[in-house]
């Protein structure tokens, strides 16, 4: 299987790192919110809502990854002139 991150240039490896963070994130937030609706099911309202406050700060870092991935790639595409190749 190809690794697509490591070209051998480190300023794209660098983008995909805040992707790569970005989707962590999304997976994470989006274990805690099963976790936690598994344990409202089960009468365990006080764990429920533990998790589910994780949930959301992952989600918030994953939103902060992702616009900062955001950023970074209009700096790399806004750098070259329409009509010209790198």
């Amino acid at each position: 299987m190809r690794n697509r991150g490591n070209r051998g240039n480190h300023s794209r490896l660098g983008r995909n790192d805040w992707h790569q963070r970005a989707a962590e994130f999304h997976d994470l937030a989006a274990h805690a919110h099963r976790i936690a609706a598994t344990h409202h099911d089960q009468g365990d309202h006080q764990t429920g809502h533990e998790l589910s406050r994780h949930a959301m700060e992952y989600s918030a870092k994953a939103y902060k990854y992702a616009q900062e991935a955001n950023q970074e790639s209009g700096k790399t595409e806004g750098a070259a002139k329409p009509g010209t190749r790198k």
